[in-house]
């Protein structure tokens, strides 16, 4: 059988003292001497005293963590994000309680009434792909617990949020290919009502109305932005009567899968087709030819997702205005859209 887990109350009965001073000496508290704290500490060390932190924190209304919703783990961006979160929140004295959406909407509801439940003090979340509206967060909101969105936000309701210029940023890409003459440029995004790749497909839209090009449909690709899909894209690519002579990707990730499908195919980068991604991740410099994307900082975007926060929860009255914080993109041109 399990053994029964010694108390406060139990050391106080051993000492012959009261449970407040048992507990004050855990505490450190300098009104209880310094023999009196020796003895409670080593009979607390010899049988494995364990502080009742819930407890604590119930009485205290604050558990000195934060929760960190993402869509996925395994993304290079996300990780450099939590990282950022992480070095702030830890400095600050807070732990954070991270999950995965795995990019489905029942399961952001569920995470975020678990989280809820485990009573963070505050959220930073990162929508996953088909999260439209933010019903569930509600009662955080009524509960005046702090939500902020990152990379992926909402513009809807009382939230701050944190992000690029998704659509200048696409914009910018885009107008690359256009300017080193593709005219025919094949868009790769997701099927998705989220906002930041509705606002990349707007600014691709954007940069063909302003080089006169009209907006064709079967030139977009609807997919889960996967390696495997952009595969899958790329056969698309070819298939098509006439064949495009360049690529917008929503992400490198899916970029570089159809970058190397097409090189597979005898396609020529970038003289035949050019391909453009968006993240800046690793795989970006791993490919060959490099891949031309759009770098933001995601560690930087962690480090201020997580200090506004912070300051919020320390009483910062700018912070209870909602406000909606752009970070600074740049286009890295590289070799897949500019030969040599």
């Amino acid at each position: 059988m399990k053994k029964k887990d010694i108390t406060i109350y139990d050391i106080a009965e051993q000492l012959n003292i009261s449970t407040a001073t048992v507990s004050r000496a855990l505490r450190d508290d300098p009104l209880v001497s310094a023999k009196t704290k020796k003895k409670v500490m080593e009979l607390a060390e010899r049988h494995g005293y364990q502080v009742n932190q819930f407890a604590r924190n119930l009485r205290k209304r604050q558990t000195n963590t934060i929760g960190v919703i993402v869509p996925r783990l395994n993304s290079f961006f996300m990780a450099t994000v939590i990282s950022g979160v992480e070095q702030v929140a830890n400095a600050a004295g807070y732990n954070l309680l991270i999950s995965q959406t795995s990019e489905s909407v029942e399961r952001e509801h569920s995470i975020v009434q678990t989280m809820f439940h485990n009573r963070v003090d505050g959220l930073l979340v990162s929508l996953s792909y088909h999260s439209n509206n933010l019903d569930h967060f509600n009662r955080f909101a009524q509960k005046e617990i702090p939500v902020i969105f990152f990379d992926r936000t909402n513009m809807e309701g009382n939230f701050t949020s944190i992000s690029i210029n998704n659509v200048h940023a696409a914009y910018e890409a885009t107008r690359h290919l256009l300017q080193t003459g593709k005219r025919r440029i094949v868009h790769i995004t997701v099927s998705s009502t989220e906002s930041i790749y509705k606002e990349r497909f707007r600014g691709y839209s954007q940069a063909l109305a302003e080089y006169g090009i009209p907006l064709d449909m079967s030139l977009v690709c609807l997919g889960d932005l996967s390696l495997e899909y952009g595969e899958e894209a790329a056969r698309y690519i070819l298939s098509l009567p006439q064949r495009p002579d360049g690529v917008f990707v929503a992400n490198d990730n899916c970029a570089a899968g159809c970058l190397v499908s097409l090189k597979k195919q005898g396609i020529d980068i970038p003289n035949d087709i050019a391909v453009v991604g968006f993240n800046d991740d690793p795989v970006s410099r791993i490919v060959e030819p490099n891949l031309t994307t759009i770098r933001y900082p995601g560690y930087q975007m962690g480090e201020l997702a997580a200090r506004t926060l912070i300051n919020h929860l320390n009483g910062d009255a700018n912070m209870l205005l909602t406000q909606h914080i752009l970070l600074r993109s740049d286009l890295v041109i590289r070799g897949s859209t500019v030969d040599g």
